[in-house]
């Protein structure tokens, strides 16, 4: 697929554990690992920007595109 995210890389630069993101986010930790592993379809604008502020970066950090 050539969405990669970058979840991982973003919580270990901000020294977050997934189940800190999990209660900020209020979404439950099977659902954040879909997205950690790109295995999600589709992602709310509205989770993406959470996850944002929570981490305080940008979606771009996050998701990125790799042609295949």
């Amino acid at each position: 697929m050539p969405i990669i995210v970058n979840l991982d890389v973003m919580l270990a630069r901000r020294k977050m554990q997934s189940k800190e993101l999990c209660e900020i986010l209020g979404i439950t930790p099977a659902n954040l690992s879909i997205l950690k592993t790109g295995k999600a379809k589709a992602i709310r604008f509205t989770t993406l920007e959470a996850i944002c502020e929570a981490l305080d970066c940008q979606p771009g950090d996050i998701i990125e595109y790799k042609k295949e």
